[in-house]
């Protein structure tokens, strides 16, 4: 049966599902427990399972993830959660050096079965520190896997998936879209990391859209249907390990490519996806590759600016327009 939920609601349901099937997994992180978290996605579970399971800890991102990567080298199944992605740089040497390495290190000897869960993204006006879209330090370290869902149904077979996954995954969840409602069914299921997802089929452009920006390229994606053009959206759900045969045959399908991200473009994620392209499927491409992403500055405060500085729906279509020339 489906229902309408929320993110932040799928989350939720994701954590306590693992709470109950697996009594290694455990919650790690500020202001999580009574409180029930900054942005109110661990509600009720302290309650539920009590502060043995749901941890509150001090102020110290450090301690956070060394204590989870220490308890996942023992057995255990943490999921940290991070307040926001900004401060992902207190912890990485934890995260980068740690947990990213144990297991190659240790010949396999070592699993590290940690879940990072984080917030990213622009949006309210949060200023510089608490705005970032910081997927691509993460993508370029070995041994780490990275998830960026859109959909509530997404958000919760994926982080599933990710609790279950014996190598540590860091799992963003985009703070404007913890209010988003979809379709989620109410039985179990899970989401295989590394499988994308055509948000919306089409035959004239392929548009590689992460996380909020999906919604934004739907929104492009109507507005040009209006002009006879038909934008394929693809959501690559797992940025690592990426779905990169979804992207390929989608671009041999329509000879065009438009990537959009918040992230700054300046060795941005979607540089990534062009260099796939242009190596494996270069013969197929009409058109110069386009990326839509955030300018190269630090994030304003000013909601004005901070709506210049990050893509926007208009930005799309104009992408968009180019590749068709």
């Amino acid at each position: 049966m489906m229902r309408e939920i929320t993110c932040r609601e799928a989350v939720r349901e994701a954590l306590r599902e693992e709470l109950q099937r697996d009594e290694d997994v455990f919650l790690i992180g500020e202001d999580i427990g009574f409180y029930g978290g900054t942005n109110k996605v661990t509600e009720g579970l302290w309650q539920e399972f009590g502060p043995e399971r749901i941890m509150d800890t001090p102020i110290s991102e450090a301690a956070i993830i060394g204590a989870a990567l220490g308890a996942a080298a023992v057995g255990m199944r943490p999921v940290a959660e991070i307040m926001f992605v900004d401060f992902i740089g207190v912890c990485m040497d934890q995260i980068a050096n740690q947990a990213a390495k144990l297991r190659y290190m240790t010949g396999g000897k070592v699993t590290l079965p940690l879940t990072i869960r984080t917030p990213g993204g622009a949006g309210r006006s949060a200023a510089a520190q608490h705005s970032q879209s910081l997927e691509a330090w993460l993508i370029h370290t070995p041994g780490l896997l990275v998830v960026m869902p859109s959909t509530p149904y997404d958000t919760k077979g994926l982080l599933k998936a990710a609790i279950r996954e014996d190598n540590p995954v860091v799992f963003i969840e985009n703070k404007m879209l913890y209010n988003t409602k979809g379709p989620v069914p109410e039985g179990e299921y899970v989401i295989p990391l590394g499988k994308a997802d055509i948000k919306r089929e089409g035959r004239d452009v392929t548009v590689v859209a992460t996380s909020r920006m999906v919604y934004f390229a739907l929104e492009a994606a109507a507005q040009l249907a209006a002009e006879g053009i038909e934008c394929e959206i693809v959501d690559p759900r797992t940025l690592v390990p990426l779905d990169k045969e979804a992207i390929l045959e989608s671009v041999a399908k329509t000879g065009r490519l438009v990537v959009v991200h918040e992230a700054p473009e300046r060795g941005g994620f979607g540089a990534e996806v062009a260099a796939i392209v242009v190596n494996e499927a270069f013969d197929y491409l009409d058109a110069p590759i386009q990326r839509v992403c955030s300018k190269n500055t630090p994030m304003p405060f000013s909601p004005r600016l901070e709506r210049f500085i990050t893509p926007q729906v208009e930005d799309i279509i104009a992408a968009v327009r180019t590749v068709m020339g």
